[in-house]
């Protein structure tokens, strides 16, 4: 696949109907009434009775099923999906060579009311990659049944991840991380384990061109709970996607084109037919870590009684306002931050750091802005 012809397709087949970090189904419906060739259907409805759709794709004999928000504040791969329609919809010889390979059964948006809420959880709080085992929930009955139905070769779960994710021993940021799930408690190499990694290992030696060593490899922890560890122990080689953080990439836009690149990529991996025996590689890829804050401001004096100077690290909680995400300041952390990043860094030159009101930080303040030595800085993305 040759990412420069990639990029210019791409600039023709974004949907230009979804944007930002909220998506729901409304948004998800006027999309669909666009779409030309697939078999749309519902397959079940969540708790709150939206309906859960799927979209067909291809006659190729390899069955793929992929599914996205199933947290719903999840949404980067749910664009990166529709992107991905498009270009199947214009006649690209890339989607035209993975289509008469693969038959693709994608489910957008599994937790539709999630979604709606801008919330990981599903309407009875309830974490639907925590309830595999259990399938206490409708959301969940709807992806076990289109298993059962599909019986996929390949599964692809599609997630989003935090910005204080980096990349193990690096200040760069985990743009991208991938994983293999475990489905058993010693982590043992199976052999659809390891069809899964060399899919992998190919997907993240093409994107290293584009965001080089700013791809992780999430932690493999085994729990039976969780969706992808499940269908891995019924042998079905599955990979978990996870859109991370590219620097300012707060709407998730650059990380969306990303994962439109990374799901066209492993598709055309596994139409090519994946060679197991080049697993080892993905072992290559550093490990998921979690040492990023949104801002850290250094050398900061908080108090006449302090005896030096301090670090304040800042988190952007995500509040739905208005059918639009805010990223809302809040002080996370004030100590000294010497083995942590910041997307952005302010110093204080041990200057006085104040809030807005010219009073002390204490952790909890959700503050826009602070006063440095009585200059106001910003601190929204």
């Amino acid at each position: 696949m040759n990412l420069d012809a990639i990029n210019k397709i791409y600039k023709s087949v974004k949907n230009t109907h979804l944007f930002g970090r909220y998506v729901t189904n409304e948004h998800l419906e006027k999309c669909l009434q666009k779409l030309k060739k697939p078999n749309v259907s519902i397959l079940g409805y969540s708790v709150e009775n939206r309906p859960i759709y799927k979209i067909k794709y291809g006659e190729g004999k390899l069955k793929i099923l992929l599914w996205s928000q199933m947290h719903g504040n999840e949404s980067t791969t749910t664009k990166a999906l529709f992107d991905c329609f498009s270009l199947f919809e214009n006649n690209y010889d890339i989607g035209n060579f993975i289509l008469s390979h693969c038959t693709l059964f994608v489910i957008p948006i599994l937790n539709p009311d999630g979604a709606k809420r801008y919330t990981r959880l599903n309407a009875n709080e309830i974490d639907l990659n925590r309830d595999a085992q259990s399938l206490s929930q409708p959301e969940s009955k709807v992806l076990r049944s289109i298993y059962n139905d599909v019986k996929p070769d390949f599964c692809f779960n599609l997630h989003g991840q935090r910005t204080i994710y980096n990349v193990a021993n690096t200040k760069i940021p985990a743009t991208l991380a991938f994983l293999s799930p475990s489905q058993d408690k010693e982590c043992a190499l199976t052999p659809n384990r390891k069809v899964a990694m060399s899919i992998i290992s190919k997907i993240n030696s093409a994107l290293q061109v584009e965001i080089p060593n700013a791809i992780a490899r999430y932690d493999d922890a085994f729990n039976l709970n969780c969706v992808g560890d499940t269908f891995q122990s019924f042998n079905t080689p599955t990979l978990l996607y996870e859109a991370g953080h590219y620097p300012e990439d707060y709407n998730r836009e650059v990380v969306r084109r990303l994962i439109f690149i990374s799901i066209l990529k492993g598709l055309e991996v596994i139409s090519k037919g994946v060679d197991a025996t080049n697993y080892d590689s993905y072992f290559d890829i550093p490990e998921n870590k979690t040492q990023f804050y949104d801002i850290i401001i250094r050398n900061a004096k908080i108090t006449d009684a302090q005896d030096g100077t301090t670090d304040v690290a800042i988190l952007y909680k995500e509040v739905l306002k208005d059918e639009r995400i805010e990223f809302v300041p809040v002080v996370e952390s004030i100590s000294k931050l010497d083995d942590f990043f910041g997307h952005k860094e302010i110093d204080a030159k041990q200057k006085f750091v104040l809030n807005s009101e010219n009073s002390m930080l204490n952790l909890g303040n959700e503050i826009d802005f602070v006063l440095i030595n009585n200059e106001k800085i910003l601190l929204k993305p």
